[in-house]
């Protein structure tokens, strides 16, 4: 309702008010939904919801729960009139009554009266059901069903199982589990295993970013010590030979958690993993911070209702002795975000060394893997992830993009690690790209990147390569997730507000020019100062093999680095 707009001569013409009592937002929508025609719905967010953290004041007990039947009739009754096709009455239907069940299996909503509700509500069910209508499979269906039929024993007696079991199955662990915790619990009754470190990456998603990179440094700087990779079941398949994994939650893995000294981890680890006297648990972190991160998000509503519980975030980050930071803007963010007692290592990200180490021939043999023409120009294109979405929108119409900025462009798409994919190609000139294990690998083979606000920008940078800005919808983005600098303000290269904007951007070939190229180097100043090539090498010296800090390789000048080689030198 308050995230809808309506032309005001629909309005007048139909007559339409804002009908009284409760859950007005029930009654308009669906009136509003009976007479119109046409809906068009926007891809971004123009309204800000602040939710009340108590919740809906709708939601409370008392009389007013029954007024929702009074908007459900309302409507009912004015679709009838309207004579809708079956199609729209059966999905206003539907809606409708999606509302109702809810109240209804709630009954501590209604002190008194329960029963009134639901034989008014199952009188309803009967009036206006759609002709032809079948009800929903499963549990919703049973329920359907029993409020057509005034069943209210048998409606209370469903919810009240359904409910206990719910609760049962909440409080119970599976066996299985309950075994291997156990085991767990049995395993840290036992000594810490000095020569033992196990690896983990976004949540068990593969053999990927900063903890792989270490992994594979510690193999040939520190063989002694054996490095366990943790991994969920449905990514073993794709572990790189030679390299010894645990499925996540299996027996194996509750007893490398518990004897290792060493835990590295770009996010965390699982609630109930305990900090040992005598381990070592390393934050690689997977990004530097351009959106809020930590407690930082506690002020930002959309954000924050999805990141569970800032006490038990910080009971994680009291388990971190080494903090990794790629730039001293990170390090200050962290501080910020993630309060705690761990000593900052700002070392670089391991993950871009490739950058520093790659040859001509893997850029062209990465190239020629993902598809790339010989003598296109791949842009990759790295949209971040937004929390007031559902789901996986590109944001910009790739084809559309690739007939504008010129007959040799070819794009890369690469969807945040959120998503399994991002979506089919239409042409061959859309290469999907998400599903490739190495996002390493994918910059090596891009001869410029196009993103809106992710922190793939920060790593790209440092192969001082051409990068432009879609910022289409910076306002919104600012607002629901909040930023540490104006990205538009001090930008790693051009930036472009609309689709037409960034077409252009590479059809005048400014993309690669002298502006883009002098903000580049600013933006390179700011934020690749530790990105060196040597990055692993430092983390393995320090963390696993206790060097000094004096001991530690120092950070190679900006001015002195050599990136890999551009697909297609100027």
């Amino acid at each position: 309702m308050w995230g809808t707009a309506y032309r005001r001569t629909f309005l007048t013409e139909h007559g339409l008010l804002f009908p009284d009592g409760h859950f007005t937002d029930v009654g308009w929508s669906g009136l509003a939904g009976v007479a119109a025609e046409r809906v068009a719905v926007l891809r971004r967010a123009v309204v800000r919801h602040r939710s009340r953290r108590q919740g809906s004041r709708l939601n409370l007990p008392g009389p007013h729960q029954h007024t929702l039947l009074d908007q459900v009739e309302l409507v009912l009754t004015r679709a009838a009139v309207a004579g809708l096709s079956a199609e729209r009455a059966r999905a206003l239907f539907d809606q409708l009554f999606a509302h109702v069940l809810r109240t209804a299996s709630r009954p501590e909503r209604l002190p008194s009266g329960h029963r009134a509700f639901f034989r008014r509500a199952g009188r309803l069910h009967r009036k206006h059901r759609p002709g032809g209508y079948h009800a929903p499979a499963g549990s919703l269906g049973v329920q359907h069903r029993l409020l057509a039929t005034g069943a209210y024993t048998a409606f209370r007696a469903l919810r009240g199982a359904n409910r206990v079991a719910s609760r049962t199955a909440e409080r119970l662990p599976r066996p299985r589990m309950l075994r291997t915790r156990l085991r767990y619990a049995r395993e840290l009754r036992r000594p810490l295993d000095p020569r033992l470190a196990v690896f983990c990456a976004y949540w068990g998603r593969g053999y990927a970013c900063n903890p792989a990179a270490i992994h594979a440094k510690a193999r040939e700087l520190a063989p002694h010590i054996r490095s366990v990779f943790l991994v969920e079941a449905d990514q073993a398949h794709a572990m790189p030979e030679g390299v010894e994994y645990a499925v996540i939650g299996s027996r194996r893995y509750w007893e490398v958690l518990a004897r290792a000294t060493y835990l590295v981890n770009n996010a965390n680890f699982a609630e109930g993993v305990v900090k040992r006297p005598g381990s070592v648990h390393l934050q690689t972190q997977h990004g530097t911070p351009l959106k809020t991160m930590g407690v930082d998000q506690s002020t930002y509503p959309v954000v924050a209702a999805r990141s569970g519980s800032f006490t038990k975030l910080l009971g994680r980050v009291d388990r971190w002795d080494f903090n990794l930071s790629s730039n001293s803007h990170s390090t200050q963010m962290w501080e910020r975000a993630f309060p705690g007692s761990y000593e900052h290592l700002e070392y670089g990200y391991p993950r871009n060394d490739v950058y520093f180490t790659a040859t001509a021939e893997d850029v062209a043999r990465v190239r020629r893997e993902l598809g790339v023409p010989e003598g296109a120009t791949a842009v990759l294109y790295a949209p971040t992830h937004r929390d007031h979405h559902t789901g996986f929108e590109p944001g910009l119409d790739l084809e559309a993009f690739c007939e504008a900025a010129g007959e040799d462009v070819v794009v890369l798409l690469r969807a945040h690690y959120f998503y399994d994919q991002g979506r089919p190609a239409g042409s061959g000139r859309v290469i999907d790209v998400t599903a490739h294990r190495s996002s390493e690998d994918v910059c090596l083979a891009a001869d410029a990147l196009v993103t809106d606000y992710s922190s793939i920008m920060f790593d790209y940078a440092g192969l001082d390569r051409p990068i432009v800005v879609y910022a289409d919808d910076w306002e919104v983005y600012r607002e629901t997730r909040g930023v540490y600098f104006d990205l538009p303000a001090e930008p790693p290269g051009p930036v472009a507000r609309t689709a037409g904007e960034l077409a252009r951007i590479f059809a005048d070939g400014s993309w690669a020019g002298p502006e883009s190229s002098a903000l580049r180097a600013a933006f390179r100043e700011r934020f690749c100062l530790f990105d060196d090539g040597l990055a692993a090498e430092r983390v393995v010296r320090r963390v696993l093999l206790g060097e000094p800090p004096e001991a530690i390789p120092p950070v190679i000048p900006l001015a002195e680095r050599v990136p890999a080689p551009p697909p297609r030198p100027s």
